[in-house]
């Protein structure tokens, strides 16, 4: 019999759905997961964010004003950085979330500019049973973004509420 790899499940005679994510049995303390594919961060991306999110801070989107600062250039904004990190690590940390349950000691470590491609890894630092839902566990990951350079950029934990294996809505029959 063929032995499928742990990204697909055998749904039909030579029919193999994708999946994604780790279970809360699948995360040991210490590993770290390098996420990939990096991104190419835009200036669309960084105009837009501020736009999603009210940011009227011109350092992100008035080139004549960065050409003035110390940046010389526009300046990405930060919480666009977070959302693509935390976006690049979806695949292996959350795509099996019940919820996220927060983001903390997040700093910015260095400035990221238009153009450049950030990478991300994160480590698991914690990892427990919730005490009120047994069929779901809380994970808590340490990830760092870095660039092109290798130069990290942003850091930051995050906890995340995740389903053991056999309680997920992907386990359900028809899904």
């Amino acid at each position: 019999m063929k032995t499928l790899p742990s990204m697909y499940k055998l749904v039909g005679d030579k029919r193999y759905r994708e999946t994604y994510g780790l279970y809360y049995e699948d995360f040991e303390i210490g590993d770290v997961f390098e996420h990939r594919p990096g991104r190419t961060i835009t200036e669309t991306d960084n105009i837009w964010g501020c736009l999603l999110t009210m940011n009227s801070q011109q350092l992100h989107f008035d080139a004549a004003y960065a050409a003035k600062t110390e940046w010389k250039r526009l300046l990405v904004d930060s919480t666009v950085t977070l959302s693509i990190l935390t976006g690049m690590s979806v695949h292996s940390v959350s795509a099996k979330v019940v919820a996220n349950l927060g983001w903390d000691k997040v700093r910015n470590t260095a400035p990221v500019f238009a153009g450049d491609t950030l990478y991300a890894e994160s480590r698991v630092v914690a990892k427990r049973e919730s005490k009120s839902r047994p069929t779901q566990g809380i994970v808590t990951v340490h990830t760092r973004g870095l660039n092109q350079e290798g130069t990290q950029v942003m850091e930051f934990e995050r906890t995340v509420l995740v389903y053991k294996r056999g309680h997920s809505p992907e386990e359900a029959a028809n899904y």
